[in-house]
């Protein structure tokens, strides 16, 4: 069966039938709000930690940067081949919402390990492992649901909604977290419990409201009650099919680009870090950088997830590592002061506004839908698991070499993956309509 892969280029769709046109600008799905929401109260609750602790670890326990790198590294990628783990569980037992509640409880559970804890690196390092555990489970059985419930035309917006309000999330958490701080002084465990109050909010939202099986046109052009649907004459998924999908060359390619492009990125807490050195910042504003990044993240997302739908979604997240890179260069370059920081946050939460929902919008059609969640996460998996080598050799080299030397070193390598992800992922022939087998 033959496919365009949109995710290389501009998409191609048959021609519209009568009322399809009107169908195009109709509002997402239920379900794709719905998970929309989930993940906005989940965001509160993870970014209320993830705003203060880079402080905690290094300005609290006096860490390195090599040992904040590792951590920052396990933060996302220790667990990465768990994200495989969970898609396959989905994909096979058919639970694609069980499998994501499973991940939203067990990264909940860790805000209250962060009590428990205290000041132990490793014990620390523990329960960030198994914080991203669990979003490392719920991710791609997440994004999965949304492909399901989306036609592919609108797949670009879809992810754009989602991920706007997964940025509003975002926005507000690290304002809580400043808000705890003022009321309580600088307490942490405050920030953790509020952070695990909010946390079991979304696991309950999610019980109540997310559906397993949408009904209406899918990702397939199919409804999920029609002949796509996984009905139960269908035989389960089985491990071989499931890694089958590395012989094809579209999935294989877009894995490989995921973990380039994961090479490039050194995280958040280092470019927030970065910013706090060259400000000289006071601990208590340190939070509130996170919101500026979750602003702009919280404006583009959905403009430019329907541009992807409109120009290709390739050249979109193209533009996002762009960004990433500039940001890269102004955090080492000569601006300085509050146009700095303007600009800085802004370009950052571009590039996740390109590249976070984009990057799976590109993925979703290449992928059967009996596989979408295992294939969404061997993308995530090998982006991650690049992240965790990236997080690594950023604090090497800000160690050996001081900030400056190693953020200049992170934007030539982000120019550096653009030029491979171009070529595993455009056809010098026809760069705008390849097709491909599935």
């Amino acid at each position: 069966m033959r496919v365009y892969l949109s995710t290389v280029s501009r998409p191609v769709a048959d021609p519209p039938e009568p009322g399809h046109r009107r169908g195009r600008f109709a509002m997402v799905s239920g379900n794709v709000i719905a998970l929309g929401t989930v993940s906005l109260i989940t965001d509160v609750s993870a970014e209320m930690v993830a705003a203060v602790l880079p402080l905690y670890l290094v300005l609290g326990l006096n860490l390195s940067p090599v040992a904040f790198g590792v951590l920052d590294g396990v933060h996302t990628g220790a667990t990465a081949l768990l994200r495989v783990v969970g898609g396959f569980a989905a994909d096979r037992f058919r639970r694609r919402k069980l499998i994501a509640g499973l991940g939203y409880a067990l990264s909940a559970v860790a805000k209250l390990g962060l009590l428990l804890a205290g000041r132990s690196i490793p014990a620390i390092g523990a329960v960030i492992a198994v914080d991203r555990l669990g979003k490392g489970v719920r991710s791609a059985p997440r994004d999965a649901l949304i492909t399901l419930s989306t036609p592919p035309e609108a797949l670009g917006r879809a992810f754009g909604v989602h991920r706007a309000m997964d940025s509003f999330g975002a926005f507000l958490g690290p304002l809580a977290a400043f808000a705890v701080l003022l009321v309580v002084g600088q307490s942490y465990d405050a920030v953790f419990v509020t952070s695990f109050c909010v946390a079991a909010l979304a696991v309950v939202v999610l019980v109540l409201f997310v559906r397993e099986r949408p009904t209406g046109p899918t990702a397939d052009g199919e409804t999920a009650d029609g002949p796509a649907a996984e009905g139960s004459n269908n035989p389960k998924v089985s491990v071989r099919e499931a890694f089958g999908l590395l012989r094809g060359g579209p999935a294989r390619r877009l894995v490989l680009a995921a973990a380039m492009l994961g090479l490039a990125t050194i995280g958040d807490g280092f470019v927030y870090l970065l910013l706090q050195r060259r400000m000289d910042l006071g601990l208590r504003w340190f939070p509130l950088l996170a919101v500026g990044t979750s602003l702009a993240y919280l404006v583009l997302a959905a403009p430019l997830g329907a541009l992807a739908d409109r120009v290709g979604r390739l050249p979109v997240v193209i533009g996002g590592y762009t960004a990433l890179g500039a940001t890269y260069l102004l955090l080492a370059g000569p601006v300085d002061g509050w146009p700095l920081i303007a600009l800085a946050l802004t370009l950052y939460g571009a590039f996740y506004a390109a590249t976070d929902g984009v990057l799976i919008a590109l993925a979703g059609p290449v992928l059967p839908a009996r596989l979408r969640t295992t294939g969404i996460a061997l993308v995530q998996t090998g982006q991650a698991l690049a992240y965790l080598v990236s997080s690594v050799l950023f604090g090497l080299a800000w160690q050996a070499w001081g900030p400056e030397h190693a953020v200049r070193a992170a934007a030539v390598a982000v120019a550096g993956v653009l030029v491979g992800t171009l070529l595993l992922l455009t056809s010098p022939s026809r760069p705008t309509t390849r097709k491909v087998l599935r």
